[in-house]
């Protein structure tokens, strides 16, 4: 089922997506390395493109986005999304070098479909940025917002279950969070726990809009407390000398058709 706006997984973008730009800006070193994953293609397919994030301008990207808020966000220079899903890819077998997808698949209404979809229509590699449902509790926020992280946990799919999907093998690359990273999902705040105190920082990880706002007040209120009082420093304060942060985001690189 999809949302007012075409969101077609289980986040009403609608609703959630209006402050995405501001917030979810591409890092540009992991842009290096999704980059770096894609090789030689001249033709990118990005699924799940939302306002546009992590597109390489040196290629030739076709975007699919269902959400019309996430369309319009798309800046100006790039090409606009084609309203579509993941599992109802229009276009021919083989028709792009590459395909990627960022932070998106999680929020797919059938993995396998979009994922046989996907390897449908592209020759060469598969580069997904994701993370892995086995260490997303393992941040600090678990201490603060553990719905938060346990919805994580349970919507972004396995990486067997990609790598099945795929029907190819899938090789993981963890993908360093730098401090000052521009893509604002919850790691990228390891170590500025104080942006999480902004409402829209918040708006912009969808695991937010999955707690009542109580249980998201209840959340900041006790971060704010422990920010205040120094205990979120006596305990986790040297993440905020850590220029990167290994946690849960990977990228998986599935290699071409034979």
């Amino acid at each position: 089922m999809r949302h007012q706006d075409g969101s077609a997984g289980d986040a009403d973008y609608g609703r959630i997506g209006q402050s995405y730009s501001a917030y979810r800006q591409p890092d540009p070193r992991i842009a290096a390395r999704i980059v770096e994953a894609l090789g030689p293609a001249g033709t990118v397919l990005n699924i799940g493109a939302g306002a546009g994030s992590y597109e390489p301008e040196d290629r030739e990207v076709t975007a699919v986005e269902p959400s019309a808020s996430m369309r319009a966000q798309r800046p100006a220079h790039l090409a606009p999304a084609i309203d579509a899903t993941a599992e109802h890819l229009p276009f021919a077998d083989d028709s792009f070098d590459a395909a990627m997808a960022s932070f998106t698949i999680h929020q797919w209404t059938d993995l396998a479909a979009g994922l046989r979809e996907v390897r449908r229509v592209t020759r060469g590699p598969v580069v997904i940025l994701t993370c892995d449902p086995q260490e997303v509790e393992a941040f600090w926020l678990n201490d603060y917002a553990p719905k938060v992280l346990a919805t994580e946990a349970r919507r972004y799919p396995t990486f067997e279950r990609i790598a099945e999907g795929l029907g190819t093998p899938i090789e993981r690359i963890a993908v360093p969070i730098p401090f000052d990273c521009r893509d604002g999902f919850n790691e990228a705040y390891y170590g500025r726990p104080e942006k999480l105190l902004e409402p829209a920082a918040r708006l912009s990880c969808s695991a937010w809009s999955f707690i009542t706002p109580e249980e998201a007040n209840a959340a900041v209120a006790t971060l704010a407390a422990d920010l205040k009082s120094g205990a979120w420093d006596a305990k986790y304060g040297a993440l905020r000398q850590q220029p990167t942060y290994l946690g849960s985001l990977y990228l998986l690189v599935s290699a071409g058709k034979p």
